[in-house]
Order: structure tokens, then sequence, then C-alpha cells
């Protein structure tokens, strides 16, 4: 059921008691039934049309900014759960067509290639069907009726491929927030980004920056700066993918409920802070947001070129549009968001 936005979480966590934690915020947050008992876009719900006509009126310059990271041998991943960067192969090539060995008639040539990687290695939205709570899946399904070795017959990526533009704003924490910290535009790892953070950056950043319900929320933390600063000093990636790492804190749980976003990213790989704000917990923001709330999580943005942009004009909103690879049953898929200006 529906618990409106009048419903505030604790303001301090019990670090000894995530399980206590996440079933009290699931409960909180929950968003099962609220569509109906076969739902199975969650928050997306909150995008509609007229959302998304707001978010097309927002084009002022056409300034357009891809939002995507790299997808190349060269990525972040290291092999954590079978995460490996891509391997791309080209099947056909200019040597070949050079040879004349591609059989084609009157020196026509060619290039083909096949990549291969998980579809979660670089910047990608989070499915319904990724994460659930206690053997549940979102709405209440039990997650083996929902992802099989099929895959995910009921809540695929696919189902929401044609719908995941409208109104983009960027809460640039890292620049509101990270001066007070002297980070210069950064936040330290394992910084957790309370909703006070949230509300203080919309404040700095003014009118552009509110956020509201089906709105495509981007919050820039600055991790991504860092580790291509590292890799520029010859460091590389690090433990970008999967080590600490500023992010949202889990009481932030209750804020993204009530606004009522229809997605949130982050230039970072895992969302939320890490490491997570119990003893002993693994990404439980995740467990509260997908199963639950029904919210689509972005990770691996590049939230950098779009984020100087709107401090030099100082509109922080704009239309976006990051729609998902259409993966048949994926709980998971790449994307190249463009946010226009």
């Amino acid at each position: 059921m529906h618990h409106g936005p009048d419903h505030h979480g604790p303001d301090h966590l019990d670090r000894t008691d995530p399980e206590g934690a996440i079933a009290a915020a699931a409960k909180r947050c929950s968003n099962w039934g609220r569509w109906g008992a076969d739902d199975v876009l969650g928050t997306l719900n909150f995008l509609d049309e007229a959302k998304r006509r707001e978010g097309a009126a927002l084009v002022r310059r056409g300034a357009s900014f891809s939002l995507s990271q790299s997808f190349d041998t060269d990525g972040p991943q290291k092999g954590w759960r079978r995460r490996t960067n891509p391997v791309h192969t080209m099947t056909d090539t200019g040597t070949d067509a050079e040879r004349g060995v591609q059989g084609f008639p009157h020196g026509i040539g060619g290039a083909d290639d096949v990549i291969a990687m998980p579809l979660q290695c670089s910047t990608q939205w989070d499915g319904l069907g990724h994460i659930f709570d206690h053997g549940m899946a979102w709405n209440g399904r039990r997650a083996g009726d929902v992802v099989t070795s099929l895959g995910d017959s009921v809540t695929g990526i696919e189902t929401v491929a044609d719908l995941i533009a409208g109104r983009g704003v960027l809460l640039d924490v890292g620049r509101a927030i990270g001066h007070t910290l002297g980070t210069d535009g950064e936040l330290p790892d394992g910084f957790a980004i309370t909703t006070e953070h949230l509300e203080a950056t919309i404040a700095a950043q003014g009118a552009s920056a509110a956020v509201g319900r089906g709105d495509l929320l981007l919050v820039r933390t600055g991790r991504l700066t860092r580790a291509r600063r590292d890799i520029a000093e010859g460091r590389g990636w690090g433990d970008y993918a999967g080590g600490a790492a500023p992010g949202l804190s889990f009481t932030t749980a209750d804020w993204l409920h009530a606004t009522e976003v229809a997605g949130v990213a982050t230039d970072t790989w895992g969302f939320e802070v890490r490491p997570n704000e119990f003893d002993v917990a693994f990404q439980p923001l995740h467990q509260v947001a997908i199963p639950n709330m029904g919210l689509f999580i972005g990770e691996m943005w590049d939230l950098d070129a779009l984020a100087a942009d709107c401090a030099r004009d100082g509109q922080w909103d704009f239309w976006l549009t990051a729609a998902p690879l259409r993966v048949t049953g994926a709980v998971g898929a790449p994307v190249n968001p463009i946010a226009v200006k």
C-alpha cells in the first residue's frame, strides 16, 4: 500500500540491525499493489505523457550530452560475480576487404563486429527483476516465478523500453556539498548523501532543480571524476567497480518514495554509499528500492560534462531520453542516455 509523503524514516540507524531497518523501510516505502496486481512498471507509472511533454519543452539550445561511459576492455570491471569488461571482436575488417577475401562482387567490402559482455558492466539501468527481498520480487511476486534460467518473464527490461524519456534533473551533490568538505566537486568514498544533502543541493541550485513526481533524477558524486584522474595518473580504475564510494544514504529511501521520482541514477558503481551504513550489509537500499518501491536505478552514468554545462548556465533540468537496450528477459541493460538542453 502507498504511504504518503508525510511519512519520514528515522534520522539515525542502528548499525547492528540491518534486518530491522530494511523491514521497516520496506513497509513504509512499499508500492506493492499501488498500480494493481499485474503491474510491471513500478515507479515508471509516474512518468506519464504530460511529464514527457514537460521534459521536451526544456530543450532550449539543442545542446546534447551523452551520459554513457565507454563499453570496452579498458572499463572498470574486475570480474566480481563474473562481471567482466566487454570483449569486442572484428569478424570482417578493412584488411579482409583489401585482400579481396570477403567474396563480394564489384569491389565492395565491409567491416562487421561482435561484442560479448555482461549487461551491467558499464552505464546501465537495473530492472525490477534485479534485486529480491527475502525471495520476493517487485509487487509481491515470488522471485522464482519472475526470474528463471530463461530470464525475467514478468518484468524483463523490454517492458520499459519505450518509457524512460522525460524531465531529467541533475543534483550535483559533489559540487554543492563537496566545497564545504574542501574536496572541490567530489565527495569522499564512504560519504553518505542524506536527504538534507539532497535538499541543500536543490536549494543551492535553484528552482530548476526541484525534484518531483515522474522526474528522472541524476545524482553526481564526483566518484567517476576521481576514477578518471586516477587513470590519467597511471593508477587505473582501482576499486571504482565494487569498492568504497560516496552514494545515497539508506535513510533517503523515504525521500525517494515521497518525491515519486520515476528513476534515479548516479555516477557510481552501486548507487548507494559504500561501505554500507550497517556493520554487516550488502546494498540494503537496493533491497528496499527495487523489489519494494519498484524504483528504477541507473549506475555508472557519466554526468561530468552535463554538470559543467548546468553550472555554467544555472539550468539543472533538461530533456532526458534513456532507453535501455531491448534485451528480452534481461534484469538490467546498457543505455546511452542523452540529455538535451
